[in-house]
């Protein structure tokens, strides 16, 4: 196969794969559900609130799979949040029951090619990375037999007590401006402040939380921090899309600290519609975008030891 239709096919899967994942969000968001909000709810669903992970690395899932998987652990009723390949399992001496279908995420990178490696040092330029797109089959740990025991379960629950204070403890250990009070809830970007009303405005404690990691998921996107684009103005394609990001970075947030989080309203459904029709790749870049603001997010909590557990965005 020659280079320039091996590139060719390579470029038409990732447009496969943007176009497969958009639809089946699309879909989700029609029939008023929202994968990223509350995929472990619901009477079909066993699994216990946390990212997925790889049961053999113990790595946790980023981006567009974290959504990819939560979706599989919601359509088929898994008990657990752990994933592993067919060989892993194998490895691990289990192996993956007969019958069973794996689900497909995908792996996403830039690599030199040695050629253009070469052209640069003989020219004296600089070599370009081309993008490439894997796809590799992963199988939930529910699927699988003769696993050892420590993987095979599923993790328990967060101790009693220990959410609220944590959250708090990220809180603080951001940095970022927090002023609790008024009736809305935003992120200033030009004073770099987030505004919250108090949590007894809220009719669910838990609900005060997941709103202000949705405002701290703006502000990690500052000049000074992750440098998003945050220039979109009210009702534009942008700020659309940055609110997408900031409502995913919350479920993430939410899903590693053990909050169960609510669900947004119709008019911010309608407008991620719009944002996922107008652009395959929307979703794709958004979970990408939200994995990074939860990392740098929950990345504080860790720098503080886990004390506790040892222009203006309106929300």
């Amino acid at each position: 196969m020659s280079r320039s239709t091996s590139h060719a096919s390579a470029s038409g899967d990732r447009t496969n794969f943007y176009d497969d994942i958009t639809n089946k969000i699309i879909g989700e968001l029609q029939q008023g559900r929202v994968p990223w909000v509350q995929p472990w709810g619901g009477p079909a669903t066993k699994a216990q609130l946390a990212l997925p992970k790889n049961a053999s690395t113990d790595r946790t899932y980023s981006g567009i799979n974290v959504l990819i998987l939560w979706g599989a652990v919601i359509q088929h009723g898994f008990s657990g949040q752990s994933w592993l390949t067919f060989r892993q399992a194998l490895a691990l001496g289990g192996h993956v029951r007969k019958g069973e279908r794996g689900t497909t995420v995908v792996y996403a990178d830039r690599f030199v090619p040695d050629d253009a490696k070469q052209r640069a040092a003989q020219s004296g330029g600089e070599a370009r990375a081309i993008p490439f797109l894997k796809r590799f089959t992963v199988f939930n740990t529910h699927q699988c037999d003769d696993l050892p025991e420590q993987i095979a379960t599923t993790a328990p629950p967060p101790p009693a007590g220990t959410i609220e204070p944590r959250v708090e403890a990220l809180i603080k250990g951001t940095g970022i401006e927090v002023r609790i009070g008024g009736n809305r809830a935003f992120y200033d970007v030009s004073e770099d402040y987030v505004q919250v009303p108090p949590p007894a405005a809220f009719f669910e404690p838990f609900n005060w939380h997941r709103t202000a990691l949705h405002e701290l998921g703006h502000a990690s996107g500052h000049a000074s921090r992750l440098n998003r684009d945050l220039s979109g103005s009210f009702g534009s394609r942008k700020y659309a899309f940055e609110e997408l990001v900031a409502e995913i970075n919350a479920a993430f947030c939410c899903a590693a600290l053990g909050i169960v989080p609510t669900v947004r309203h119709a008019d911010y459904i309608a407008s991620w519609l719009e944002v996922l029709r107008e652009d395959n790749r929307a979703i794709v870049r958004a979970a990408s975008l939200a994995s990074k603001a939860a990392d740098y997010l929950l990345a504080f909590l860790a720098k503080a030891g886990d004390e506790t557990s040892s222009g203006r965005r309106a929300a």
